[in-house]
């Protein structure tokens, strides 16, 4: 490859690529390019050259697309939590519809050309709609800062006031920088310092309910903090402490200890309410989560008789949509703390048809069947990792009827769906925009089983 580092070239965006980077063709090589939007003509300055593409800086855009916009927020090119806040929101949603079909056209499952893709489902106003925070921290010349690394660094970047963070949580947190600068509370650096590594602010949108999490890689007096915090914030009713010793880049360790306060946070969607203990898993955009838990249950047409396998189920939010329409529900997750949730949960909806276990779905599922348990309709929300290849051969193995498939994250979808279209057909994928100016997007999958011709 002839190009090298350093060099400049005018460029032409062809597309975009799934991290919301402009990708063109120089001298019949791929070249990505941050920042840029398909159509624009740029002029960029190579940074890394790769065996089969080029990583390029954005210097000018000296023909900008129609739907460039500028971004609001000021810390935008710095932070990195966003991708593609300089390109008009109806577009962005274009964009995520585009994402999926790129990556099924990467992976090719069975019947892909054929699939309908429903457009993305945006929102009216998409500012404000993070309800969870997790911010690193640091001590800069004395103060207390939180905030998100600048992308491939461990540099800090403080953060005020972000326009998708729910604008009480960032409230929280500039208060606890506040105060741990006050109260001169140890924060921890990789070199040589332990304390305070990383914040979790969460706010229920239903009740207004705060909770926080403090990780820490050492022994930390909270007292006096949490007590001036509370009387700010009323609604703060969860604080804990989440010890993480070890050098990873891991959020949490595994012990979380409540050291004020009641165990859990009260949340509301659809047509029930539930519990949040501070460690449990719960979308980000509570209102984008309405959308998306409503086409879950369109997608997976409950008749009434179905036996119902929940796989990542959490503290149970999507199970319990179907819960009262089913014969049986059945879920499992890997965080036990989520489990006690659901079953907590379960009792309090009075639901009697429910059953939680902690631990690995590719290992329960097949110990339920062994017993006597038979699946008609399954539904799956696996982390961005997709589907573990087990439970993807339990599920190829077993063939529920029915089955609906959430995902927040297209590549790893599209190449599960090319197991799962041995034995299912994809009735259709609706987009649901849960994270609005960033290359994300979340997916409802409706699959039902293949009828094998007579």
């Amino acid at each position: 490859m002839s190009i090298q580092v350093k060099q400049r070239f005018v460029l032409k965006i062809k597309r975009m690529g799934i991290n919301g980077e402009g990708i063109g063709f120089y001298q019949k090589t791929l070249v990505f390019v941050p920042g840029a939007l398909k159509g624009e003509e740029v002029y960029c300055q190579v940074t890394a050259v790769k065996r089969n593409f080029v990583e390029a800086r954005l210097l000018k855009v000296n023909r900008p697309s129609k739907f460039r916009v500028e971004p609001e927020c000021p810390l935008y090119e710095a932070c990195g939590g966003c991708q593609i806040m300089h390109l008009r929101y109806d577009r962005q949603l274009d964009f995520k519809t585009d994402l999926l079909q790129q990556a099924l056209k990467k992976f090719q499952p069975a019947g892909f050309e054929e699939y309908e893709i429903r457009p993305t489902i945006g929102m009216k106003e998409p500012k404000y709609y993070r309800a969870k925070l997790q911010f690193q921290t640091r001590l800069t010349k004395g103060k207390v800062q939180a905030g998100l690394y600048a992308e491939h660094s461990h540099r800090l970047i403080a953060i005020q006031d972000c326009l998708v963070q729910d604008q009480v949580t960032q409230a929280v947190i500039n208060q606890v920088t506040v105060l741990l600068t006050k109260h001169r509370i140890p924060i921890y650096d990789e070199r040589r310092v332990g304390g305070i590594r990383t914040v979790m602010v969460r706010r229920a949108r239903e009740t207004g309910q705060i909770q926080l999490i403090f990780v820490t890689s050492s022994q930390v007096n909270l007292t006096r903090l949490v007590k001036e915090l509370v009387e700010e914030f009323p609604q703060i009713v969860t604080v804990a402490v989440n010890w993480h010793t070890k050098k990873s880049s891991e959020i949490y360790g595994d012990r979380t200890e409540i050291i004020w306060g009641q165990e859990a946070i009260r949340e509301s969607v659809l047509d029930y309410t539930f519990s949040l203990s501070p460690r449990a898993f719960y979308q980000l955009n509570p209102e984008q989560t309405e959308i998306l838990y409503g086409e879950a249950v369109k997608a997976l047409d409950i008749q009434g008789h179905e036996q119902l396998i929940d796989a990542y189920c959490g503290v149970g939010t999507i199970g319990f949509a179907f819960a009262k329409k089913v014969k049986s529900l059945r879920g499992m997750d890997i965080i036990p703390e989520a489990i006690e949730d659901a079953k907590r949960n379960a009792t309090a909806l009075g639901l009697d048809n429910a059953h939680y276990e902690a631990g690995l779905a590719e290992e329960i599922i097949p110990r339920w069947y062994k017993e006597g348990y038979r699946a008609d309709a399954l539904i799956v929300d696996p982390p961005r990792t997709g589907l573990d290849e087990r439970l993807l051969e339990t599920i190829v193995r077993y063939q529920p009827e029915k089955m609906v498939y959430v995902s927040c994250n297209v590549s790893t979808l599209a190449r599960d769906l090319v197991q799962l279209a041995k034995v299912y057909q994809v009735d259709y994928i609706q987009s649901v925009d849960m994270f609005p100016h960033t290359a994300r997007t979340e997916c409802v999958v409706k699959l039902s089983k293949r009828q094998v011709s007579k």
